[in-house]
């Protein structure tokens, strides 16, 4: 599998908040964030707009699968043996995925790091780059899944996000 990288596109913000907008009609009270390489000014990508919504920690991750589900969202279970407190959904127009959605509690590391992890490549043109140069490095290979290429960054993500 080839991972496709592409240039910063400016309207993947205006996607975001076209999605954000639908979203937060079904999902009152959550925190929709852009997150994720798309979110990022001038950093190329997979053209995939990753969104990552918060929901209080009182409430129950699964009283919003149907929710997000009305939208034409994808609940795909599966992932949830390796994070069992993340829901993970996706969008596809003519069978090709053009949104993930990470649904997570808004106080969990996970979230936070998430937003970290953003903020930094917004704010750092170094770490921008590094991360945009070890993509397109990345993206020469042939990966099994998504999954692989993603595992195949997470030692810079996390240098990242432990020396924030």
């Amino acid at each position: 599998m080839k991972i496709n990288i592409v240039k910063y596109n400016p309207n993947w913000t205006n996607i975001f908040d076209q999605t954000k907008l639908q979203l937060e009609k079904v999902l009152p009270e959550t925190d929709i964030e852009h997150i994720g390489s798309t979110s990022v000014e001038g950093l190329m990508s997979k053209p995939i707009i990753d969104i990552l919504i918060g929901v209080p920690k009182q409430t129950t991750l699964d009283n919003f699968i149907d929710a997000i589900s009305s939208l034409g969202f994808t609940y795909i279970s599966k992932f949830e043996k390796d994070i069992p407190n993340r829901r993970f959904f996706i969008f596809e127009i003519n069978n090709k995925r053009t949104h993930h959605i990470h649904l997570v509690k808004k106080d969990t590391d996970w979230f936070k790091r998430h937003i970290m992890f953003r903020d930094e490549l917004r704010e750092n043109k170094k770490v921008k780059f590094d991360y945009q140069s070890l993509k397109l490095q990345l993206a020469t290979k042939d990966w099994k899944s998504g999954d692989e290429y993603a595992e195949a960054k997470s030692s810079f993500i996390r240098s990242v996000e432990n020396s924030i």
